[in-house]
Parts: C-alpha cells; structure tokens; sequence
C-alpha cells in the first residue's frame, strides 16, 4: 500500500467534501509510539458523510468490499491503493472521539493528520475486546502497553468509562495497578 498516495487522495477529497475525520487502528498505534506493522488505514468519520466516503472512494480506485450501518471497508483496485476502512460515528462516544481528536504530523511533517486520544483508541480496543473474543488477548496487550507507557498524561476518567459500559472495571483497576507500579 502506498500510504503517502491514498493519504494525498484521500485528505485533498474530505477536504474538498468538508468531511471530518479522525484516523483510528494500527496506524494510530504507530503516532503514539507503538511497533505496529499496518496494511491498511482506519478512520473515524460522521455517519452523516456515508454516501460521500462510498462515492469519493469509488471515484479514486476503490472497490466496497462490506457495508453496514457502523462501517465501510474498502480495497484499491490496483495493490498500491491497499485497504481502507471507516468506522460511521453515529453515537455520542464516537461523536466524542471525533471531536476530540488532535491533528498530529505524519511522513516526517507532510501531512497533517487528525488522530484519535490514546484514550478514546483505548475504548474502541475495550469495545473490539468485548466483541469479539477472539481479539481479546491482542486487545488487552495493546490496551495495558499503552496505559503503561502514557499514563501520567492520560484521562483515566474517560478509560474508566469505557471499561464501564462493558461491564469490565475490574479489568480498569487491575491494569492501572499494574501500570502505576511499572512508574
């Protein structure tokens, strides 16, 4: 995939399209300091946009592979174009994410980019957890690696939230416990 080439696309269109968009996944795992290999990109955009991603995706090469009221996943036509998936914000937590998302710079300062907080990654990784089981164990390593690493600047109010509309707060002390004796 070439990243930088879909970057250029796809920023020029949401721009253009005034779409608001935060990226999500392992490509966010990497700005925050994380050793993640990605083939792909995740982004966080409003629901209310779902017709214009489907229509500037197909536009420039895409193909929509699955459609549902909470994503769009997309592959390239040519193997440069790679993957691309969006999760549709439509609740307030997801609406909450994307606000307080924070540009951050990516290709050595080519791009400004609009990432998710550690945080609200945090929570989506507590809710693909909950999900599917079969994510859990990754899930909760990256979930403990970066609480470890970011605690004293992270909001565990909003960690703690997120553990909590699953039901897994003991999961919350447990991980903190461990982490604050990492300090």
């Amino acid at each position: 995939m070439d990243f930088i080439f879909v970057f250029e696309y796809l920023l020029k269109e949401f721009q253009k399209e005034k779409i608001d968009f935060a990226i999500i996944g392992g490509f966010a795992l990497q700005a925050y300091g994380m050793a993640r290999a990605t083939q792909d990109i995740d982004f966080l955009v409003l629901v209310n946009n779902k017709d214009k991603v489907k229509e500037l995706m197909t536009k420039g090469g895409f193909n929509l592979l699955h459609e549902s009221n909470d994503v769009l996943n997309f592959v390239g036509s040519k193997p440069a174009l790679g993957r691309v998936d969006f999760l549709l914000a439509q609740r307030k937590y997801t609406h909450e994410m994307l606000a307080r998302a924070t540009e951050r710079d990516v290709f050595d300062g080519k791009f400004k980019i609009k990432f998710i907080k550690i945080e609200d990654q945090i929570g989506l990784k507590v809710q693909s957890s909950s999900n599917d089981p079969t994510r859990y164990h990754q899930d909760m390593a990256d979930i403990e690696e970066l609480i470890k690493n970011n605690i004293q600047k992270l909001d565990m109010s909003i960690i703690e939230e997120y553990f909590s509309i699953f039901n897994r707060v003991d999961e919350f002390d447990r991980i903190i416990k461990g982490a604050e004796n990492v300090k």
